[in-house]
């Protein structure tokens, strides 16, 4: 081995041990709490700030400084965070969005807090705790990993750890200390955070802004170890950091030189770009808290005195209106976020590389050194830097599709970071770049103006995006993406949108600062800044344009107003209390104040409204009878026929008319050949159930038969598991198919691979002759097949008349009638359609989905535990819906427990067991020869 190859690997060891040593806190973190620490760079600044506090200021003895700091201080900021900012939140509900959002919260506090303190320039002057030789971290590195991984596999704590990461709650029921467990493991994680500020603060730049993200950065380790491994952590950081040295050797010539150069100096980030768009396994769930999201009526005469202020600079002078041209400008790029994330519930902490490329784009244009385009005018150039980067959208977008939670934060931080490094701080993009301001419009007033129109522009194409049939279904896919893909919405093209979007107008309040300030500045856009904007918008309302113009104001007025850091101090405390007030400050003060909308009821008014709502509910079962899926049922309900109810129940099951027994059977099959079991036959002239042989005069005309939904030996595997064995499955049409089982047996599994929500690994499914197995569940709800969910899903941010509209446009209904005529039927019309979903109790919300399942008038229903939440009556309700549909030719699969339910409703029952259907037939013949023992919970 060369000199050389021997001293550049052991600079590699030395940046690999501080690499290790980050992934190392962060999986323990991230094991003990659910959380991935975004603030753990931030703890490392912190305590790299006070160790050169006491060590190079106070004079200590470096020993003295380092138990301080590492023994004291970053153990204790763990704690604390653990104590009152994390722990609420896991009371709350442990949310992994909330704590998302806290996490990023905490990050941008510290920042500002350490700008507060020490100021925003770079310290050189950092101690040193070991010497430069890498051993001496190596073993660090080593010894931590070795210890944690022998605590977890071998201690008792270890064992409670464990039980704690698989299920806090029942980890809690067995008596396990989960606060105890989450404490310790912030402590530990704060603790390598600090020692990974003091490690590397001598050997970069020690600022507030700087080393925070130079410590992110190297999560690409932990998120290749998948937040589990410890040894894949470190042997990662390792590979890296050698690796990354080893480059410095590589000196390329040519066009492509730079950007070489570029990789080898930042091959952290190409790994954190990598383990983020390849390796989507960590974090599934939501990442944007529904509090935060949730709509929240705009204060009266909030836009009147918004109008004002924003037009008071124009009276501003000198630096005042200088720094003034920055607000709308930061306006235009918040309102970015307010469509991704407040309108498509997307997250996004890559915004700032948008902005900053429409800025970079812009300046090229201008500038003539843009390849292949000519020289722009400013005006030209911002548009066309706008047309340029909105498909860069995609780079955030298309991980989107498949990426939710924490997965998704990793993407679009990461393409944000590699943005930063790979273009912004590169000599060949950016050497000699000037910007300048359009013609007409160089002084800051007339400039201004120019801004406020732009301005304008963006207010207006976000209302666009926030109203009509794409802000119902953004609205939707943000509320339930699972709702809105099995109620039609296109959730892969709407998120690209919403992306798309979100860069253009990110791109327009980019070049707008740029040609502002009158120079291409690359901290302005900055990843930290991308967190900060986030965390701003989330705080004051995501869902709300006024809250990210107030956004804007309050970060360009605090930090020209005062001391650098004030703006990201409130901003972080925000967002650490996130989890206490839900939908912005102003929602808090609504609440407080005990302002309501609208006209307060008298005594005597809240009287009868409380009797038309006890009459609305008497007439509401006899309103859904009708059913709405089909022409013939429809036109009834117009013409007001009378629909034939089921029979009465008789013992907690309706009464079955057998095969041949005339026309008495309510909700049994029609005449024909009957076995000598009792099983019906197939139907034959009578028309549909519950007819009297010539036909029920409500149902109307037949229509013909549709396809059947069928499923074919399928089979579905999760991570090893095989839930799914050889199922074969047919749900024909007027007919109503019941699937019961033990928890486990694979009934919801089935569900899923019938919507289109889980591809089984083998097997067909089809629709009538086609198949449909690798459909997505929004194309499957559009060929005519609708589900309902176990867990609500209605879109809590609509109105009940939002949320069928939604299932009306998503299925190509174009009778403007449709949606009253489903709300008149379901009986939720009258008052109770303008209310928001969120505010109604379960029995109403079923019947809210089931309006948005039912009026594009679906071939298919597949009604997963309908009956759950529900009390007697409306249990009844629902039992004659689902029967009217079946009269009117609709195929009904339900998945249900109430085996009375299902004795009284289905034709055929199938019972489930360890991923196999294990019994078929009739429900009587089926429950009845299934002894008690053996009942299908």
């Amino acid at each position: 081995m060369s000199a050389l190859t021997y001293d550049l690997t052991l600079a590699g060891l030395s940046v690999g041990s501080a690499a290790a040593l980050t992934g190392i806190g962060l999986i323990v973190t991230y094991r003990a709490t659910g959380v991935l620490n975004f603030a753990h760079g931030a703890i490392a600044m912190v305590c790299a700030y006070t160790l050169r506090q006491c060590v190079v200021e106070w004079g200590w003895p470096l020993w003295a400084g380092a138990t301080v700091t590492l023994l004291l201080l970053a153990p204790g900021i763990g704690m604390v965070l653990e104590r009152f900012v994390f722990r609420p939140l896991s009371v709350l509900g442990g949310d992994p969005a909330q704590t998302l959002v806290a996490s990023i919260g905490v990050f941008v506090l510290l920042v500002g807090g350490a700008a507060l303190l020490w100021g925003q320039g770079a310290r050189d002057d950092a101690p040193e705790l070991l010497s430069a030789e890498p051993w001496g971290q190596l073993a660090v590195a080593v010894l931590l990993a070795a210890g944690v991984g022998a605590v977890i596999r071998w201690t008792r704590f270890g064992r409670e750890l464990r039980a704690v990461v698989d299920d806090r709650r029942l980890a809690v029921l067995g008596g396990i200390d989960a606060d105890r467990v989450a404490a310790a493991g912030w402590a530990f994680g704060s603790f390598t955070a600090g020692l990974t500020g003091v490690l590397l603060a001598p050997y970069v730049r020690l600022d507030p802004y700087g080393m925070p993200l130079l410590v992110m950065e190297v999560v690409a380790v932990a998120v290749a170890a998948r937040m589990r491994s410890l040894p894949v952590a470190v042997a990662a950081a390792l590979a890296i950091g050698v690796a990354q040295s080893q480059l410095t050797r590589l000196h390329p010539s040519g066009w492509g030189a730079p950007l070489v150069q570029a990789v080898g100096t930042n091959l952290f980030v190409v790994a954190l770009l990598v383990a983020a768009l390849a390796l989507p396994g960590v974090g599934t769930r939501d990442a944007l808290p529904r509090t935060a999201t949730a709509r929240v009526p705009t204060p009266p005469g909030a836009w009147i005195v918004a109008a004002v202020l924003f037009l008071l600079p124009l009276g501003f002078a000198g630096s005042d209106l200088h720094t003034s041209v920055q607000v709308p400008a930061l306006g235009v790029v918040l309102l970015s976020l307010v469509v991704v994330t407040g309108r498509g519930g997307q997250i996004s902490l890559g915004q700032a590389a948008y902005a900053g490329l429409g800025a970079l784009f812009t300046a090229l244009l201008a500038a003539g050194r843009f390849p292949g385009l000519p020289r722009l005018p400013e005006l030209a150039a911002l548009a066309v830097a706008v047309v340029l980067v909105a498909p860069l959208g995609l780079l955030t977008g298309w991980p989107a599709i498949s990426r939710r939670g924490l997965a998704l934060a990793l993407a679009t931080f990461a393409v944000g970071v590699g943005v930063s490094r790979f273009v912004f701080a590169q000599p060949y993009a950016i050497a000699g770049l000037s910007l300048g301001r359009p013609a007409g419009f160089e002084g800051d007033r007339a400039y201004y103006v120019l801004e406020l129109a732009l301005l304008a522009a963006a207010l207006l194409t976000t209302w666009l995006l926030r109203r009509g049939r794409t802000g119902r279904a953004l609205a939707a896919m943000r509320d339930h993406e699972a709702g809105a893909s099995a109620a039609g919405v296109r959730v892969p093209s709407l998120k690209l949108l919403a992306f798309v979007s979100g860069a253009a107008l990110a791109a327009l309040g980019g070049g707008m600062l740029g040609m502002g300030l009158r120079a291409f500045d690359p901290a302005a856009y900055d990843p930290v800044r991308g967190l900060l904007w986030f965390a701003a918008v989330v705080v004051l309302g995501a869902d709300s344009t006024l809250g990210a113009l107030t956004a804007a104001a309050l970060l360009v007025g605090l930090d020209a107003g005062a001391r650098g850091g004030v703006a990201a101090a409130l901003i972080g405390v925000l967002a650490v209390l996130v989890g206490r007030f839900p939908g912005g400050p102003y929602a808090v003060w609504r609440a407080a104040t005990g302002r309501r909308r609208g006209v307060t009821l008298t005594a005597a008014g809240a009287r009868v409204r409380r009797r038309l709502r006890s009459v609305g509910r008497e007439t509401a079962p006899r309103a859904v009878l009708t059913g709405v899926t089909a022409s013939g049922v429809a036109a009834a309900a117009r013409r007001g026929e009378p629909v034939r109810t089921p029979p009465p129940r008789e013992g907690g099951r309706v009464r079955r008319g057998l095969a041949g027994e005339g026309g008495t059977g309510g909700s049994g099959g029609p005449s024909g050949p009957g076995g000598s079991d009792g099983s019906r036959g197939p139907r034959g002239p009578r028309g549909p159930r519950g007819s009297s042989g010539t036909g029920d005069a409500a149902a109307g005309p037949r229509r013909p038969r549709p396809p059947v939904l069928s499923a074919r030996r399928l089979q579905a595997r999760y991570d090893g598991f095989t839930a799914l064995s050889d199922v074969t499955l047919t749900v024909p049409a007027a007919h109503i198919t019941a699937v019961v089982g033990p928890n486990g047996a694979g009934k919801s599994t089935l569900f899923h691979c019938l919507a289109g929500t889980h591809r089984p690994s083998r097997g067909q499914v089809l629709l009538g002759p086609r198949d449909i197995t690798r459909l997505p569940a929004h194309t499957r709800s559009r060929l005519g097949i609708a589900r309902t969910f176990q867990q609500l899903a209605v879109f809590p941010s609509l109105t009940v008349a939002e949320n069928v509209r939604v299932g009306a446009e998503q299925a190509g209904v174009h009778d403007p009638s449709a949606v009253e005529r489903t709300l008149r039927l379901l009986g939720l019309d009258g008052p109770l359609r303008t209310r928001p979903a969120a505010d109604l109790p379960t029995g109403t919300l079923r019947r809210v989905e089931l309006a948005r399942a039912l009026v594009g008038g679906p071939r298919v229903l597949l009604l997963d535990e309908p009956a759950a939440g529900l009390d007697s009556a409306e249990v009844v309700a629902l039992t004659r819906v689902l029967k009217a549909l079946a009269a009117d030719g609709t195929a009904l699969l339900v998945v249900e427990h109430d085996l009375d339910l299902v004795a009284g409703l289905a034709d055929t029952v199938h019972v489930m067991a360890a991923g196999r259907i294990v019994a078929s037939g009739p429900p009587d013949r089926v429950l009845h020869a299934t002894g008690p023992e053996e009942t299908p919970a």
